[in-house]
């Protein structure tokens, strides 16, 4: 029996409480009438496996015979300390009964998880990162097997595996393989299917992060319903080298429209859920924005949005040493510090920077509802994108901002606007280079487009003036986003379609994500990149579809 100490106070007894002391009554509490505990027997402990000798103990203060049943339909043992195995992974319940002298029977059930048995996969420790072509890796590995039973290895490596001799291994029937080189880059994985006595267990892997054998730039890309995305950028691999990505294992969110890359971190910009137009008089808003370091070690929410206004979520971004600036659905330009962490959106912390109120435009050119794009600062100058409520590059510098929110009737920015009647999604520029790049998607004039800034201004309005500077892709497939109903992410003046332009500062190529959803006659949906050297757009990789991407341009052999 449990006892516990309970201690009665009585009202005159208060005061004499420093008199005398008080001795506790002890007062019984009942306990069940069935008990029993398990541990596992042999040489893993903590872990329920198929096979596993498990004991089973009564503890029961009923006195009366113990029967076992297992909740396996293997009959019932009988005993006050009984052992058992399960021949197939699932949940049991084990019940003990204790039949009493008199015929009486009380029990007790509880469930019991066992596990099947898989391959445990590791990675034996090396000097630095794992180079292509060079770096030798061992493997090492651990089967339970409680009952010694016949045990089979096959392993299987990735296309351009070899031994140390530079022999190719697709596959190894060894315990352990020896040690091996690979010659493709990114994330090669490993893969370990295991018998025991002729049964296949689950199938086992393990990734290996293979970097280059120099160092060059990364390009980070966020997959929609998927992870964030590394791939090297080298301009010298051999030509049979496959330069893969890697997976970084960070969720890359619901609609990440932008990501950027500042001081060896990655700020994920998720619009959340709903990006378009909704009537929000609930506080839809679950938007946020994250931080990733480069090697995806560390993930860190930067600001959430949580319960606020959906039109507040974070949509397009933009880096300078101190800020991450970023653009909400149409109000206008928020910024946050580089090194805030754990915050929540207000705009009594984070007030806005820009909005459409506070530029001379409004009321003429800009409306209340104009919707944004991306925007980017070209030598001091503020190129904001506007799709909707007055299409246009909107320019403007730190001095053009009002202190005070317009009606109407400002005076335009001297920077002025160009590209007007044109939905500009995404842009850069290239401050090398001064070329400034932007993306399309109106019907017939859809993809990417290169210019001076000089070229820029004297574009005008006409959609005909655009066509020496547009860029072709290689199949000579138009990269027409998708803006027919139905088809693509988004409502009409609300297309995802290239949603953001990444710069490769070492060589002037220009990356970014493209979908096609299957409309005919127009390029295949990837990873695209834009090639400074051939002036043509070429696909890196197809069928994946992207939202955000940046370029690390610190180079390194891995991240």
């Amino acid at each position: 029996m449990k006892a516990v100490y309970k201690i009665l106070v009585p009202a005159a007894a208060i005061a004499l409480a420093g008199c005398r002391e008080h001795i506790p009554e002890v007062e019984s509490l009942p306990q069940e009438a069935v008990q029993f505990t398990y541990v596992i027997n042999g040489d893993y402990p903590l872990d329920y496996y198929v096979d596993s000798e498990i004991e089973f103990t009564n503890n029961s203060p009923t006195e009366g015979t113990a029967v076992w049943n297992f909740g396996d339909g293997s009959g019932t043992e009988t005993g006050n300390v009984v052992t058992h195995a399960y021949d197939k992974a699932g949940t049991y319940y084990v019940q003990l009964t204790i039949e009493q002298a008199g015929g009486d029977k009380v029990a007790k059930k509880q469930p019991l998880m066992i596990s099947d048995i898989k391959p445990l996969m590791g990675i034996n420790p090396f000097e630095g990162v794992c180079e292509v072509l060079t770096t030798k890796i061992s493997f090492n590995i651990e089967l339970p097997n409680p009952k010694n039973r016949k045990e089979e290895y096959l392993w299987i490596f990735p296309e351009g595996t070899t031994d140390t001799e530079g022999n190719a291994i697709e596959q190894s029937t060894d315990t352990l393989p020896g040690e091996v080189i690979f010659s493709n880059v990114g994330s090669q994985t490993v893969r370990l299917q295991a018998k025991l006595d002729g049964r296949l267990l689950e199938e086992a892997s393990i990734n290996v992060q293979v970097g280059y054998n120099k160092e060059v730039p990364t390009l980070y890309y966020a997959v929609k319903g998927g992870n964030i995305m590394a791939l090297k950028l080298p301009t010298d691999a051999p030509a049979d080298m496959k330069i893969s990505p890697f997976n970084m294992g960070v969720s890359s969110g619901q609609h990440p429209f932008n990501i950027c890359f500042k001081d060896s971190v990655l700020f994920i910009l998720d619009a959340g859920k709903i990006f378009n137009y909704v009537n929000d008089d609930t506080g839809m808003g679950d938007g946020r924005i994250i931080v990733m370091s480069k090697d995806g070690s560390k993930v860190e929410t930067m600001v959430t949005n949580a319960g606020g206004a959906g039109y507040e979520d974070p949509y397009f971004g933009y880096t300078d040493n101190k800020y991450l600036y970023f653009a909400t659905r149409l109000t206008g330009i928020s910024r946050i510090p580089l090194g805030d962490r754990n915050k929540m959106f207000s705009t009594s912390e984070y007030p806005y920077y820009v909005k459409n109120q506070t530029l001379g435009y409004y009321g003429t050119t800009m409306a209340y509802n104009s919707l944004n794009a991306n925007f980017c600062n070209v030598e001091g100058t503020w190129y904001w994108g506007k799709v909707y409520g007055g299409a246009a590059v909107y320019r403007f510098t730190e001095a053009d901002i009002l202190a005070k929110e317009i009606s109407s009737g400002g005076t335009a920015p001297e920077a002025g606007i160009v590209l007007a009647g044109n939905s500009v999604k995404s842009m850069l520029y290239d401050d090398v280079n001064k070329l400034f790049y932007f993306s399309l998607w109106d019907e017939g004039y859809g993809g990417l487009y290169c210019c001076t800034i000089d070229q820029l201004n004297a574009l005008g309005s006409k959609k005909s003036e655009l066509t020496p500077y547009h860029k072709q892709h290689t199949t000579g497939l138009p990269l027409q986003p998708v803006t027919e109903a139905g088809k693509g992410e988004g409502t009409s003046n609300e297309w995802i379609a290239i949603c953001q332009l990444a710069l490769d500062k070492a060589t002037g190529d220009v990356y970014f994500g493209y979908r096609n959803a299957g409309m005919a006659g127009n390029a295949p949906t990837g990873l695209m990149r834009y090639n400074a050297s051939t002036q043509q757009v070429e696909t890196l990789i197809e069928g994946v579809e992207v939202y955000g991407v940046a370029v690390n341009d610190n180079p390194s052999k891995l991240f």
